[in-house]
């Protein structure tokens, strides 16, 4: 192979979503100089729910890699993927998939698991130590689980079952690995107070067809042809989203990841779960350096989706409109003096939706009153979901990333929601692409880890009057 002295060294990371797969070349000073998009039809497993056109996604992963080898500006020098979690791909001897890869969303049958919880001490107890609410499939080890009691002729043909980012490292490097961020994001699979798998996994015979953990940092050479370049053992989306915020910043702080879910993580938090927390949809993830990450969700971006159809139903205008509707700290003002809202929501014992969906809206003047209650309630909402993984740490600084960063009625009333923290809103492109590059950034990268990734808008709590 020619090798040019021009080429830009690169690192290549797959950034796999439910519904967009991506492609990016990153440059030494995590610039992007490349990118490719493709989204494929989903197909279905055998019992006709849908699922993952795994083999689309192999295929297209190749003839990706073999487009960028090709290309003589980029010298290839490290790859890594980033992926959703909770599936499994289940591998054979040689290497193929032996089943569909499950969509995490699939019921869940009640009986297996009322009989799981009831030999292994109970949902309150268990999802205590494993910190993993009792979520069905989106609990990964459920699936296996249920694989080795509804399928045992196949589950004995498994040589590994790998989460999906290490099955697509395994393609490229031709190594089964396992990755803790996989492992420890609300799998049922690892005691968090024993820092090792949890003991049913030993017992149900899970524990051999799990491939060995590494490092996350961790390359191997590749087998799928190319120049000499090495592979990553692949992330978890979320823990990799989070890799930015913790080399950039030492001091405590929690990451709001916002989007479908609204999701608050705080990396300084090791406090073990209430039975509260678990049933408000809180839970832990573990680092890509094995820290646990105290977490807590919310469906907030979901609920506003819904409800700005409703307004605009209701008054009779465009979705669009409420892109970019600017703050108005009066509205807020008397919205607050003329409702208990705030009070009742800080209070409130459940965080499945806000306040504005029980809301007549025949009695709010204006679409953008409307508008300014509805951010006002999920900022409530929000508030209660934060404060779970806030309290009782040191944390002075909250980084909004995602759609409602860019809202800024969202982050003024965030500001005032959190009058003792620094609030600010991050962007940063391609978050997660670039967590899995930095994981392995000695693989790839000459030069030192750059300091202005992230770009930060301040959010006073004094905000200036209007009029």
């Amino acid at each position: 192979m020619t090798i040019n002295r021009d080429a830009i060294p690169v690192v290549a990371v797959f950034d796999v979503g439910k519904t967009n797969k991506k492609l990016f070349l990153f440059d030494e000073n995590y610039k992007i100089v490349f990118e490719r998009s493709a989204r494929f039809t989903e197909t279905e497993d055998e019992d006709g729910d849908p699922c993952e056109n795994l083999e689309s996604l192999r295929l297209s992963i190749f003839d990706s890699l073999r487009e960028v080898f090709k290309n003589p500006a980029f010298d290839v020098k490290s790859i890594n993927f980033a992926t959703y979690g909770a599936s499994f791909v289940y591998i054979d001897e040689d290497g193929k998939p032996l089943a569909p890869l499950y969509n995490y969303l699939k019921d869940y049958p009640e009986d297996l698991k009322a009989k799981f919880y009831a030999d292994y001490g109970g949902e309150e107890v268990f999802s205590n130590l494993t910190a993993s609410p009792v979520l069905g499939s989106l609990n990964s080890g459920m699936q296996l689980y249920r694989f080795k009691h509804e399928k045992p002729e196949i589950f004995k043909k498994i040589k590994y079952a790998l989460h999906l980012p290490q099955y697509l490292s395994y393609l490229i490097s031709g190594e089964a690995y396992s990755d803790i961020t996989s492992i420890g994001c609300h799998t049922n699979l690892w005691n968090f107070t024993k820092n090792t798998y949890h003991e049913w996994v030993e017992k149900e015979g899970i524990t051999a067809k799990l491939a060995p953990i590494v490092p996350s940092d961790s390359v191997m050479p590749a087998v799928f042809p190319g120049n000499n370049y090495t592979v990553g053992a692949g992330f978890h989306d979320s823990s990799a989203a989070l890799i930015p915020y913790l080399v950039s910043f030492s001091e405590p702080f929690i990451l709001l990841s916002t989007g479908t879910w609204c999701i608050s993580l705080n990396p300084f938090n090791a406090s073990p779960l209430t039975a509260e927390e678990l049933q408000n949809d809180c839970l832990c993830y573990l680092q890509y350096q094995g820290k646990p990450v105290k977490a807590s969700r919310l469906f907030a971006g979901y609920e506003h989706e819904q409800q700005v159809k409703r307004i605009a139903e209701h008054y009779g205008t465009d979705i669009i409109s409420y892109r970019a509707v600017p703050y108005d700290p009066k509205i807020i003002e008397t919205l607050e003096s003329s409702t208990k809202t705030t009070k009742e929501q800080k209070a409130g014992k459940t965080l499945k939706e806000s306040a504005f969906g029980d809301r007549d809206l025949s009695k709010i003047d204006s679409d953008i009153v409307a508008y300014h209650q509805l951010i006002l309630d999920l900022v409530n909402a929000q508030y209660v979901s934060t404060q779970m993984v806030l309290k009782g740490t040191k944390v002075k600084r909250i980084f909004v990333d995602g759609g409602f960063s860019k809202n800024v009625i969202f982050m003024n009333l965030l500001a005032r929601a959190f009058p003792k923290v620094e609030v600010f809103a991050a962007h940063m492109a391609q978050a997660t692409a670039i967590g899995a590059a930095i994981a392995i950034h000695k693989s790839w990268n000459s030069k030192p880890m750059p300091n202005d990734i992230i770009g930060l808008k301040y959010y006073s709590l004094l905000q200036p009057q209007k009029g």
